[in-house]
């Protein structure tokens, strides 16, 4: 029958349900590194109060500097640099390293009930130090225009708040050093020994110490695993912990990709499927902030009907693209670990529209392709990708791949003109999964619509298999030709069992294992090492990427031949290899890796701390059957 229930829908975004409300309540409340725009900002929620951390550089001749706040991942000559340490969900307790202009500097924040502990602790620099201590300043006010003032008396500083006063006490020697550029209360000590601060009541540095070992403790038993799985559960609660935030304009805890892409974007950057997989690697810790990042993705829905590439700050989004659609499956496995119908009650409704708007705007000769509509408002006159081909790729979330060097683009249906196997298998993926949740709500029709729709396209995608290549091929709908530049997603048919067992087989043996195309001792390239723009190592043009390692390996566990076991197993302790070099010698979770090397510090366009890097360290989890995996 015809799908007619594909037409797009006018959309408005729905009330939050009682259940969503009080999780955000309960995220945002308390002490943590909420304010995105530095990891050495403590803030208290609901009322913003914020207590900011800054180093002042004491030197001669020009070289004095102060440092006002500290971003993970920084790469210029001149910036800080921060190792990130321990970070929990909840911010009970957090640990970095800060070097700047000679300087190295530890601090550590815990919770003590409902008061906070700081510990700054300066650290000797290896062949000693030639300059003269740092200056840690305290300083404290009010962020987002949040009602409160504070002001400093004898020996302490005082929030006095709409519902309660929070006392701040230094531990420590305050200086009165007014040549700080700060501007309101603060504490200014010299680090010539540690120093520390505390709310509620004085503490002495050594009642800060045991509350800090303490919190570090209650954190180590946090994590659970194996010897070999304890790192990862650690590395995932560490970037996922610092990546997390407190978004004003929409009153809401979220988990971008890193703060650095936050302060590009003007204070928040939500991108469609890097949120999802966010919430699938929040679930191994913490279910509430897992949904929240699962639910917060779809809200920002398009009135079009599509989740956006990228939603940001100030409202706008990109209402001419979406991105992968992974949403359903994730939601689904969210729903396997925990149980809670009323997740999928929140995100039936934009699953379903985003659903259908595939079908509707996305169908070329029966296949699925990317695209662009320009014409789409309101109409964000900055992006300078909308409505045409550039705009079409983004939306593959592939920003720059080979694939599509040689794909044309339709003005007139603003659609790349290229069937693409790796769309339709997450399309389908996303159709069989909603489907199940479809069935949970007892939504019979919807369920039968969807399944109608996976199979439409599964048998569409089974014409894209090349039995003298064996494996399946993206094709060009200008020409007919198929394509033989081979990606990753090449195999995501697997997602969907739309490849049958000697497909797949096939897939594995001749392409996957084949160190000429995708193996190696550092995998999966995101192009095959064959083709010419392996070479590059640029972004999508051959470099490593956490989530199609994932999506692989998701595709291998529908698969039970003795091969593709192996290939599963081999897949997951190299991705875990690639991902704990980096983690262990510089605590970087990057946002890709190089495809030859694997290294990720070898270019400046693969950001330090991009939470989707755990990705990798992910698949070792669920393969031990240990992630509970979403």
């Amino acid at each position: 029958m015809p799908f007619a229930s594909c037409t797009a829908q006018t959309h408005s975004v729905p009330p939050l349900s009682p259940q969503y409300k009080q999780l955000q309540q309960r995220l945002a409340r308390g002490w943590n590194t909420w304010d995105t725009h530095s990891v050495m900002t403590q803030v208290l929620l609901p009322e913003g109060l914020a207590i900011r951390i800054g180093v002042k550089h004491q030197g001669t001749e020009g070289s004095d500097g102060f440092l006002p706040a500290a971003l993970i991942g920084r790469q210029g000559k001149e910036e800080e640099r921060v190792v990130p340490g321990p970070h929990s969900y909840n911010g009970s307790y957090s640990d970095l390293k800060l070097l700047w202009r000679g300087h190295q500097i530890r601090i550590q924040s815990a919770h003590d009930g409902d008061d906070l502990v700081l510990l700054a602790t300066p650290l000797t620099a290896a062949g000693g130090s030639s300059h003269l201590p740092a200056e840690i300043v305290f300083s404290s006010g009010m962020l987002w225009n949040r009602p409160g003032a504070v002001v400093k008396t004898s020996g302490r500083m005082e929030a006095h708040l709409p519902d309660r006063t929070v006392s701040l006490f230094l531990s420590g020697t305050d200086n009165g050093d007014v040549n700080v550029p700060i501007k309101g209360a603060y504490f200014a000590a010299s680090l010539k020994a540690a120093v520390g601060l505390s709310t509620g009541r004085p503490r002495s540095i050594p009642e800060i110490e045991s509350i800090l070992r303490r919190e570090r403790k209650a954190y180590e038993q946090s994590i659970a695993g194996s010897k070999d799985e304890r790192p990862i559960a650690d590395a995932i609660q560490t970037v996922i912990g610092w990546d997390t935030i407190y978004e004003p304009e929409g009153h809401r805890v979220i988990s971008p990709v890193s703060r650095i892409w936050n302060e590009s974007w003007g204070g928040y950057v939500l991108f469609d499927w890097d949120t999802f997989f966010a919430a699938t690697l929040a679930a191994v810790g913490d279910r509430d902030l897992a949904y929240a990042n699962a639910i917060e993705i779809c809200r920002e829905e398009t009135p079009q009907g599509f989740v956006p590439n990228y939603a940001r700050s100030g409202g706008w989004k990109s209402e001419d693209r979406s991105e992968p659609p992974v949403g359903s499956i994730t939601v689904w496995g969210l729903y396997q670990k925990f149980h809670d119908r009323w997740l999928l009650e929140n995100t039936f409704a934009p699953l379903l529209t985003w659903n259908r708007w595939w079908a509707a705007h996305r169908d070329r000769e029966g296949y699925l392709v990317w695209g662009s509509d320009g014409e789409n408002q309101p109409e964000n006159i900055d992006d300078m990708s909308r409505g045409t081909r550039a705009g079409a790729i983004l939306e593959s979330g592939l920003d720059n791949s080979p694939m599509y060097d040689d794909a044309t683009y339709d003005r007139q249906t603003h659609q790349l003109l290229f069937a693409d196997v790796g769309l339709m298998g997450m399309y389908i993926a996303d159709c069989d999964a909603l489907a199940k949740i479809a069935d949970i709500l007892h939504r019979s029709s919807e369920a039968e619509e969807l399944r109608r729709r996976a199979a439409k396209y599964r048998t569409s995608l089974a014409t894209l298999w090349d039995p003298g290549t064996g494996i399946f091929l993206n094709k060009d709908l200008r020409t007919g030709r198929l394509s033989h530049r081979l990606s990753p997603t090449n195999f995501y048919p697997m997602l969907t069992h739309a490849a049958t067992s000697e497909q797949a087989a096939r897939m594995v043996e001749e392409h996957l294992l084949n160190p000429k195309e995708f193996w190696g001792q550092w995998v999966i390239p995101s192009i095959s090492r064959d083709d010419p723009a392996f070479k590059d190592q640029n972004y999508w043009r051959g470099r490593i990427w956490g989530p199609m390692n994932y999506l692989v390996y998701l595709g291998l566990q529908n698969y039970s031949q003795p091969e593709v076991n192996h290939a599963r197993g081999e897949l997951a302790q190299k991705s875990l290899d690639l991902f704990l070099r980096d983690w262990q010698a510089n605590g970087h979770v990057h946002e890709n890796y190089n495809g030859a090397t694997g290294s990720g510090d070898d270019v400046t366009n693969s950001d330090r701390f991009y939470h989707w890097g755990a990705l990798l360290g992910l698949i070792y989890l669920d393969d031990q059957g240990s992630a509970g995996r979403p």
